[in-house]
């Protein structure tokens, strides 16, 4: 069985995951801030708020991604091995 860190490891997984936390995170941002960001209250931000914006939709993707390449890779090996 592929091991699940490798896979959540792999730079592709990784490069993916940016690209969605980046998108997501700023839409998060917008929404969850807006006030504060339209009246430039930049003192008011919650940083916590902004860097969890963020690592979060990054973690969900790397896992997503990982378990799919998991059970893709089990169902490719399983229904190759019936068919041969």
């Amino acid at each position: 069985m592929l091991s699940f860190f490798k896979l959540a490891f792999h730079r592709q997984t990784i490069f993916t995951a940016l690209k969605v936390s980046f998108v997501v995170g700023i839409i998060l941002n917008l929404i969850n801030q807006m006030d504060i960001l339209y009246a430039c209250q930049f003192e008011k931000l919650n940083v916590l708020k902004v860097i969890l914006t963020f690592i979060v939709p990054f973690l969900v993707s790397v896992y997503s991604t990982t378990k799919t390449k998991i059970v893709y890779h089990i169902d490719h090996a399983e229904s190759s091995h019936l068919f041969s």
